[in-house]
């Protein structure tokens, strides 16, 4: 697939399907009881392994194949920990609620204890793709990985100084204790920083693939442009005020009024305005 813009819409799919896909098993597992959950984790370990694979064998490939394959492996890779995170099976040590009038200290040590497994499991995985690919000329995989660790390093931080929309309709019912350590606000310092990032690191990729000399370095750069572009689209969704719940809502599981009320509350119903 050598066409630039086939290849956009390609990757905007992918992105809005496999989000679909993680959101429709968890939702299933949360009607299902707990140990669906850990059905999910275990059933998807061919993501995982089968990732690593895939861009273990790519990494010497430099053709139009080889950057899809190491985009693929890298996205499977990465699909298997935000599956793993949302059935809250890695997740962390921290699964109480944060008071509502906790410090910013307390708070953000409280919130490092909900994902520290998550973390830590999302560098070791980030360390074996370069481990797997640095000796190769085919590096697309680590630097899909690494984009998508790096925006949502940056998406959760925002959540946590704050911004006016959080769409806490998507949390499971392992973390639902999540909602709490969010922060409502109309800006924070840090959401002009990662809108600038991201939109330079979007315009880095888009020069790299303009200056390509081979297709395969081409349609890699093509890649991470339009996976960088959405990772900024995402930032963008947490201050408008569009409705972009709906690209996935409709597509998952209908719940019973008893059901949606065990769900409801399991969310707290005030999230932290301030310090």
């Amino acid at each position: 697939m050598n066409n630039p813009w086939l290849v956009a819409l390609t990757t905007i799919f992918v992105w809005w399907f496999s989000t679909g896909a993680i959101l429709w098993r968890i939702r299933r597992a949360d009607l299902s009881g707990r140990a669906a959950h850990m059905r999910s984790v275990l059933g998807g370990l061919p993501l995982l392994i089968g990732g690593y694979i895939a861009m273990s064998n790519s990494a010497d490939d430099t053709s139009v194949r080889g950057a899809h394959v190491a985009f693929l492996s890298a996205v499977s890779v990465w699909g298997w920990f935000e599956l793993a995170f949302l059935s809250g099976v890695v997740a962390g040590p921290n699964r109480d609620h944060c008071p509502p009038f906790a410090s910013m200290t307390e708070r953000f040590i409280r919130s490092v204890g909900t994902l520290l497994w998550h973390e830590i499991g999302l560098i070791s995985a980030l360390i074996l793709c370069a481990v797997l690919v640095w000796d190769g000329e085919n590096r697309f995989g680590l630097w899909t990985f690494g984009t998508l660790f790096l925006a949502r390093v940056s998406a959760k931080l925002n959540l946590f100084f704050g911004v006016p929309r959080i769409n806490v309709q998507f949390l499971p019912k392992p973390l639902a204790h999540l909602a709490s350590h969010f922060r409502h606000a109309r800006m924070n310092f840090l959401f002009p920083v990662s809108i600038t990032v991201l939109t330079f690191a979007t315009g880095c990729w888009m020069e790299r693939a303009v200056a390509a000399e081979t297709d395969g370095i081409f349609i890699g750069f093509v890649l991470l442009t339009v996976l960088t572009a959405l990772a900024l689209l995402e930032h963008w969704f947490m201050v408008l005020p569009l409705p972009d719940q709906k690209l996935w809502t409709w597509m998952l599981p209908a719940v019973d009024e008893t059901e949606e009320d065990a769900l409801l509350d399991t969310v707290p119903v005030r999230i932290p305005a301030g310090e």
